[in-house]
C-alpha cells in the first residue's frame, strides 16, 4: 500500500522484477567499509525477539488506534484496493473505491468491464493501464475457478494476476482474519531500521519478520509497523528525538534534535 514499488508487490525502491514464493531469495551483502554495523547484527534470534515484543508493546501504547488504511467491505473490495494501491496514497485509492465499488459489485463486473472506461476511472492512482490489466484479469479468474469468490487460500491468490505475497497477506490478514504480515514500503523500512530484519527483498522480510513476531499478532502488528511508519519513522526525515522506541532502536543513522 502506499507507495510501494512498481507494482501491488514489485520490490521496494523501484527495482525490476519480483520473487515469487519458491524462487530463490536475494539477501542484502554486508556493510560497506566505514559504514556503522548496528548492534541489531549480533544479536541472538532469542534476544531478537524479546526486543521485538517489548516493540510491540510499545507501539500498541503509541498508537492505539492504528488500522488498515484502505476502506472496504467484502474481500473483493479490499483486494481491488489493495492492487490499486501500488505507487498511490491509500487516501487516493479510497477516493477513487468510493465510487468504483458502487458500480463494480461483483467479480463478474470488474470481468465485464470496459478496459477504456475502466482506466479512466482509475486513472489518478497512477499505472492505471497496468492496474486495469491486473483487476480484470483477475475478476475472470475469481470468475473462471472461484465461484466469483475470493479464495481464501494463499497460493490461490497468489495465482490471480497482480497478486502477490503482500497483497495476498492483505487480503488475509484484513478481510478473512487471518494471523499475515504484510511487506509494504513502512513495515519494508521500519523492520530493517528496528533491526528485526535485514534484505533488499519484501518477501526476505517477510520471511526474517516471521520468526520473530509473535504469530497470533501478525496482522496486528502490521497495522503497528505501519503506523509508526507513516507518522514518525518516515523515508527522510524519521523523528528520532520524539520516538516511541528510541530506546529499542539500533538504527546508527538516527536524526537528532535541532537547537535553535
Amino acid at each position: 500500500m502506499d507507495r510501494a514499488g512498481l507494482g501491488p508487490d514489485a520490490p521496494l525502491g523501484g527495482a525490476p522484477g519480483g520473487r515469487r514464493r519458491g524462487a530463490g531469495p536475494h539477501r542484502a551483502g554486508p556493510p560497506r567499509g566505514g559504514r556503522p554495523v548496528s548492534p541489531a547484527a549480533r544479536e541472538s534470534t532469542d534476544a531478537r525477539r524479546a526486543r521485538a515484543a517489548r516493540i510491540v508493546r510499545a507501539l500498541e501504547r503509541a498508537y492505539p488506534e492504528a488500522r488498515i488504511a484502505l476502506r472496504f467491505t467484502t474481500p473483493l473490495e479490499l483486494l481491488v484496493a489493495t492492487i490499486l494501491s501500488a505507487q498511490c496514497t491509500d487516501e487516493r485509492v479510497n477516493v477513487v473505491t468510493e465510487g468504483l465499488f458502487r458500480k463494480y459489485r461483483t467479480a463478474r463486473d470488474y470481468a465485464a468491464a470496459d478496459p477504456a472506461v475502466f482506466e479512466r476511472e482509475i486513472r489518478s492512482t497512477g499505472f492505471f493501464r497496468a492496474k486495469t490489466r491486473s483487476v480484470l484479469a483477475m475478476a475472470r479468474a475469481l470468475v473462471e475457478r472461484h465461484g466469483g469468490e475470493v479464495p481464501r487460500a494463499r497460493e490461490e491468490l497468489m495465482a490471480l494476476s497482480g497478486v502477490g505475497l503482500k497483497t495476498a497477506n492483505v487480503v488475509l490478514g484484513n478481510a478473512f482474519g487471518a494471523q499475515a504480515i504484510a511487506v509494504d514500503t513502512h513495515v519494508f523500512r521500519v523492520a530493517q531500521r528496528l533491526g528485526l530484519a535485514k534484505s533488499d527483498d519484501p518477501d526476505e522480510i517477510h520471511d526474517q519478520l516471521s520468526l520473530v513476531l509473535s504469530r497470533t499478532k501478525w496482522t496486528r502488528i502490521t497495522h503497528l509497523l505501519q503506523a509508526h511508519g507513516r507518522r514518525t519513522c518516515l523515508a527522510r526525515t524519521p523523528a528520532c528525538p520524539t520516538c516511541p522506541l528510541q530506546a529499542l532502536c539500533p538504527w546508527p543513522g538516527k536524526t537528532r534534535e535541532r537547537r535553535g
